[in-house]
């Protein structure tokens, strides 16, 4: 889906996986399952500011609980979808976030 929309993008199996891959002139958005293996989501996201990489986050879960969805909020999430996700939404999230991101993180310039 979204390479069909003209995204580029890449998979992968853990949060320390994206993390080794992690370049220093990181862009674009970060779309991560809450129950990814490896680090918790807050833990992703403060290894990612220690890093200097400020990437949108998009969380998708099967645990639509109250527990996950604070968690999406703490770490300011622009998006959280439960599954099965709705690709058109998602989509549209994924692109109003880089969106977003190219204008700085600025959601009124996005």
């Amino acid at each position: 889906m979204l390479r069909a929309a003209g995204h580029d993008f890449r998979d992968f199996g853990s949060s320390q996986e994206f993390l080794d891959a992690l370049g220093s002139e990181a862009f674009g958005c970060l779309v991560l399952d809450a129950g990814m293996p490896g680090l918790s989501i807050e833990e992703l996201q403060a290894e990612l500011e220690a890093r200097g990489a400020r990437l949108p986050i998009i969380v998708v879960t099967a645990d639509d609980d109250p527990e996950t969805k604070r968690k999406a909020e703490k770490i300011k999430a622009v998006g959280f979808f439960r599954k099965p996700v709705d690709g058109v939404a998602l989509l549209d999230a994924v692109e109003w976030a880089l969106r977003r991101e190219g204008a700085g993180g600025d959601p009124e310039k996005a």
